[in-house]
């Protein structure tokens, strides 16, 4: 019997579906850049990737992870809350944007991402994707501040009809994604 999918690996798998060369992507939390890095892959030398982190620390982390992988000339780093995507992108122009929330790994974990912010982000990141297009949102619950975020986002979600995938395997709460297609 093979393990139940993790909801990010489910998130890279959906977005690979449907993100190609030439491409512009959208990591609304960029982190610790392994979305950013993944998604730079897939959108090639023609596409871009704009990536946004309220914590310095998690743009120099990313710019490092990018760099290495000689993917850093496909990428805008936003030193800045995603609540700013209608400032970076057009809409209609984004063929997809992660969100992974919570904290940032290995740092503080009493910064998180906001529910307000995220939600105003949602709504802005609906906007700026192109018909076909793909938003994934991994949710956190069990954290400070996480079990109230992860419920907004499952209220907003259902006003768009979006999927929201949870493992069976594990003691909730445990993190889940939602997808919304446009």
């Amino acid at each position: 019997m093979t393990a139940p999918e993790r909801p990010t690996a489910r998130a890279h798998r959906e977005i690979a579906a449907v993100l190609r060369e030439g491409d512009t992507a959208i990591d609304a939390t960029a982190g610790n850049g392994h979305d950013t890095a993944f998604l730079a892959k897939l959108v090639g030398e023609t596409g871009k990737v704009i990536a946004f982190d309220v914590q310095e620390q998690a743009i120099a982390s990313t710019r490092e992870r990018l760099a290495a992988h000689d993917l850093l000339d496909r990428v805008t780093l936003i030193h800045g809350s995603h609540a700013s995507i209608a400032d970076h992108a057009q809409p209609g122009s984004v063929a997809a944007v992660m969100f992974n929330l919570g904290y940032l790994p290995g740092a503080d974990h009493a910064v998180i991402t906001q529910t307000a912010e995220t939600l105003h982000a949602l709504d802005e990141a609906l906007r700026t994707l192109k018909p076909d297009g793909i938003l994934t949102i991994v949710c956190y619950p069990g954290h400070e501040g996480g079990d109230r975020e992860s419920a907004a986002v499952v209220t907003w979600a259902e006003k768009h009809s979006a999927g929201i995938f949870r493992r069976e395997d594990t003691l909730k709460p445990a993190p889940f994604l939602v997808l919304v297609r446009k």
